[in-house]
């Protein structure tokens, strides 16, 4: 007879795939009487012993992760959506690098949210994000998102406040449509601080090879860090929901930064608990000659 797993979920093999363990609460939420500025960029222990720990982890998590990745994909009924925001150099290309290199590209969806085109512009600000929503059975992955319609528009004055202030509800209420219609959601803000933005930003201009991801707007932007800080305060609390919660990701050391995003959206998926749908074929009346 084989195993089942929590929710009756087994790994190919017919072993359970165990719960991620619940002692480990890297991911951080925004309290009430707390501003991002106040949090965390550190991870709580920065010794090699425990980077060796988190890599190790991640190696683990990786393969989980792939497990219930190719569930959902077969299940072919529901969707994860994976929101990334951070400042400038805060990680998101590499966190999705790292955390979903093993998976199948076939079930996973990315999208990156630059500048809008005049197309973009022609109609509401949320028409190119609905655009990219993941279809059933995909992970979907936003690199930037609707949410720099209540930070980057905010912070550079583009439209007045009235009409950012606004878009709370609108958000509140598209991540509803979303989460009735099968979609689960999940949003990092990646949080590095000031000074290892800094870090980042000289080592692009020191590197031939990455001096290409080098931008003057991120100078302009890094003089707007204190308002980015309240801009993202105000659009976590307006907007973190039990159907799409956010979390704030200690961002500094990047092993820590992927252990953690690893470890969340593991736990996300136990909790969906995907499974194999049943097939239509009885084996035993089936000849392959």
């Amino acid at each position: 007879m084989s195993q089942t797993g929590r929710n009756g979920s087994r790994a190919k093999n017919g072993q359970p795939i165990e719960p991620v363990a619940s002692d480990r609460p890297y991911a951080l939420r925004l309290a009430d009487q707390r501003s991002v500025a106040e949090m965390p960029t550190d991870a709580p222990d920065r010794s090699d012993a425990a980077k060796e720990r988190a890599r190790a982890e991640a190696d683990a998590l990786r393969g989980r992760l792939a497990e219930w990745q190719e569930r959902l994909y077969a299940e072919h009924h529901r969707r994860l959506l994976v929101v990334l925001q951070a400042m400038d150099t805060g990680g998101k290309d590499g966190t999705i690098r790292n955390v979903f290199r093993s998976v199948n590209a076939m079930g996973v969806k990315a999208a990156r949210f630059e500048a809008p085109t005049r197309d973009d512009l022609a109609r509401d600000y949320l028409w190119r994000v609905h655009a990219q929503v993941p279809a059933t059975g995909q992970i979907g992955i936003f690199n930037r998102s609707h949410y720099e319609d209540v930070l980057t528009v905010r912070v550079n004055g583009l439209v007045p406040e009235h009409v950012w202030r606004r878009r709370y509800e609108h958000i509140r209420g598209f991540e509803r449509l979303l989460a009735d219609e099968g979609t689960r959601i999940v949003k990092l803000f990646l949080h590095i601080g000031r000074a290892e933005q800094r870090e980042r930003l000289q080592a692009r201009l020191d590197d031939p090879h990455k001096r290409w991801k080098f931008d003057d707007n991120d100078l302009r932007q890094r003089e707007h860090w204190d308002d980015y800080m309240a801009a993202y305060t105000d659009a976590i609390r307006e907007t973190d929901a039990p159907h799409a919660p956010w979390y704030v990701i200690p961002a500094n050391q990047k092993w820590h930064r992927d252990r953690t995003v690893l470890d969340l959206l593991v736990r996300t998926l136990e909790d969906m608990a995907p499974q194999y749908p049943q097939a239509d074929v009885d084996p035993s009346r089936v000849a392959i000659d």
